[in-house]
């Protein structure tokens, strides 16, 4: 069953590794495509292939920041300190880091593996994602994202699912919806004594 989220519904995810690849530049994987998650309180999720194409035929509003604040803008795509595209793996980035104090910082932590997390914001559009029961686990699928941020950050096991478990209640109650079955009181006319019996429709 397909779902979508308000477009002030923002979430945040884990992502994957990263790297410094020369001083003061850093790379990696924001997002890791057909990997399942940790049980996210009570559902699993899973990132399609293809998931960030939206995003990326117009990122130049795609920023990236440190620790999830915006006052410590590391990059964005419009200004080419940040470049975004998809491979087979998943979404790879590559950051330029500004000269500004908590960058160089960043930098050092990152080249002694002090820091080596990243994540993204996202919101989710009407038809976006997609709720699935599968081997007694529910799944949610992301299909396709609005991509916000990635972020850099020393904990990137940190995840915001309020909005997922919202979306998760509502399709549990529209699969209790579908599967009521009426009870229908009715005589049964096959039986000499008017016996009332109850047929489930």
């Amino acid at each position: 069953m397909s779902e979508g989220a308000s477009m002030s519904a923002f979430e945040i995810r884990s992502g994957g590794a990263l790297r410094a690849v020369s001083p003061g530049k850093l790379a990696g994987y924001a997002a890791i495509y057909n990997s399942q998650s940790q049980d996210l309180g009570g559902f699993v999720e899973r990132i399609l292939p293809g998931a960030f194409k939206r995003s990326l035929t117009n990122p130049d509003h795609i920023r990236a920041l440190l620790e999830h604040d915006p006052q410590r803008l590391l990059g964005r795509v419009g200004s080419r300190t940040l470049s975004l595209q998809e491979d087979t793996k998943g979404l790879y980035f590559e950051l330029s880091l500004p000269d500004t104090s908590y960058a160089r910082d960043l930098g050092v932590l990152v080249e002694r593996g002090d820091i080596s997390g990243c994540s993204f914001g996202f919101r989710v559009p009407d038809g976006g994602a997609n709720w699935d029961m599968r081997s007694g686990k529910l799944t949610r699928d992301l299909i396709a994202v609005d991509l916000h941020e990635i972020t850099i950050t020393s904990n990137p096991a940190y995840l915001d699912t309020t909005v997922a478990k919202r979306s998760m209640e509502d399709w549990r109650k529209s699969q209790l919806s579908a599967n009521i079955r009426w009870l229908e009181t009715v005589d049964d006319d096959d039986d000499d004594w008017g016996t009332r019996c109850a047929r489930i429709y």
